[in-house]
């Protein structure tokens, strides 16, 4: 983006398109206020218009004297804005006729249409929001449940800026204190023996306020994600033992076709539902056997690349037939992902008992033995996934900051930088190379809140936006 754009005045319709009560174009900028008094007309033209109050009136043609709709219109004075810029937000009724008129007429008194989240983007450059403020408002407007809205929440209040601004100046104080060190140590009398408590100290202090802490919140990444994202489950297992029944259960309604036919999936199917405010994507994927036919090793290779992809796997087997190497192979396609094992049609005659399943595929996995066709079974088994995948991670993730990806890979490279900066400190290195690891970590923390002013990542981030937000 040109930066000399954001001295202009911008404007553009902060509402979707489309038949709803109300409609909302929004301009920012310097010239918002009057270019909005040149087509609005107050019905009480002698009352002095107060900031962040709305006025009633009409929007009109300044030109042809038409008038195009009755709106509610709110001036907001800079710099106690979204923007810190002066705004006008006009309401109106929604509908494509309305908005594209009015829109054409403030386009028309000077405003430029804004880019894909300009807003949001000047109110990053003017201060008011650092940059992972600004990602918590693209994680709001796409949250899709309750969970993944208040952990967006937290970021836009400020609370990861917060953190960062602590670790930051801790670090800032700590490559005071070395190069202070470094400066006078040739007046300091025995420099050896005090190097080493002096190293030993600071080690410390970095170590308790800013590594541990740093990397406590690297470890709540996956959770937050699957909280922010949402879990992917993924059902696998040989034909007819009851995926696609069971995705149906799942999601409460007969989504897959079910028959008794084996290999009736041959591709992905998928579906969703809201587990304890957080959805739940379910993929039922074709069934492994030994000799499939062309259609179905399609089928097998899109399974088990959605292996690779989920967060559990659901690993079903028919509780009512013995063991085979299809099963095996189901085992075997797994790999170390995280699964539990279903052993289903538990309302028929078991046959073989549930210890034979640790026997034949060991390792430490929750068996649960039930039916898809029993509605009390299906909802024992999301009350363990709720619990186990949803309930610990927000517990968890409730007193503390959790990262997207972007900061994610900031902070690893300001922990791998920390690390570094303990190794020098305990070989007792020269000041000058712990004071070079110092300020690496430090930048990438402030990297996280956009303080490099990166015009690419700015592009890139923004640009996610949608116009008028």
């Amino acid at each position: 983006m040109d930066f000399k754009l954001l001295q202009d005045t911008i404007c553009a319709i902060a509402t979707p398109v489309g038949e709803a009560g109300i409609g909302l174009i929004r301009l920012s900028g310097p010239e918002a206020h009057i270019m909005a008094r040149k087509i609005f007309r107050p019905k009480n033209p002698d009352l002095n218009p107060r900031s962040h109050t709305l006025h009633y009136g009409w929007i009109k043609d300044p030109v042809s004297g038409e008038q195009v709709d009755e709106v509610l219109l709110t001036y907001m004075t800079a710099p106690e804005t979204y923007t810190r810029e002066n705004i006008v937000e006009i309401n109106c009724h929604s509908g494509y006729a309305v908005l594209n008129r009015i829109l054409e007429l403030v386009l028309a008194t000077g405003a430029r249409l804004a880019q894909p989240g300009e807003f949001t983007r000047r109110a990053f450059l003017n201060g008011r929001i650092d940059l992972s403020q600004a990602e918590a408002v693209i994680d709001i407007i796409r949250s899709s449940s309750e969970q993944a809205m208040l952990m967006a929440n937290r970021h836009l209040r400020g609370d990861f800026r917060q953190l960062i601004e602590k670790w930051r100046e801790t670090l800032i104080q700590a490559q005071t204190r070395l190069e202070a060190f470094i400066d006078f140590s040739d007046d300091l009398e025995g420099e050896k023996e005090q190097e080493g408590p002096e190293y030993e100290s600071l080690r410390e202090q970095l170590l308790a306020d800013v590594t541990i802490p740093l990397g406590t919140t690297l470890s709540k990444y996956e959770q937050g994600r699957v909280l922010r994202e949402g879990l992917t489950l993924v059902l696998v297992g040989k034909p007819n033992v009851g995926k696609s029944s069971m995705l149906n259960a799942l999601v409460g309604r007969d989504r897959a076709i079910v028959t008794a036919a084996p290999g009736t999936t041959r591709d992905v199917i998928e579906d969703t539902f809201v587990l304890k405010g957080v959805q739940v994507r379910v993929l039922d994927t074709a069934g492994i056997r030994n000799e499939p036919d062309e259609i179905e090793s399609f089928g097998i290779e899109r399974t088990i690349r959605s292996v690779s992809e989920a967060d559990v796997v659901l690993w079903l087997i028919d509780h009512s037939r013995s063991l085979t190497d299809e099963d095996r192979k189901v085992y075997e396609a797994i790999g170390e992902s995280h699964f539990i094992v279903l052993l289903n049609k538990s309302d028929l005659a078991p046959a073989f008992p549930i210890e034979t399943v640790e026997q034949h595929f060991p390792g430490h996995r929750p068996v649960f033995s039930l039916s898809a066709k029993t509605p009390p079974d299906v909802e024992r088994l999301k009350a363990f996934m709720a619990e186990t995948f949803i309930m610990r991670p927000l517990q968890n993730c409730k007193s503390q900051i959790v990262p997207n990806l972007r900061h994610k890979e900031c902070l690893e490279q300001a922990l791998k930088a920390l690390v570094r900066t303990g190794e020098l400190l305990d070989s007792n290195a020269w000041g000058e190379l712990v004071s070079l690891e110092l300020e690496a970590a430090r930048v990438q923390l402030e990297a996280v809140l956009g303080w490099g002013n990166d015009g690419e990542l700015l592009d890139r981030i923004f640009n996610q936006f949608c116009i008028g937000k």
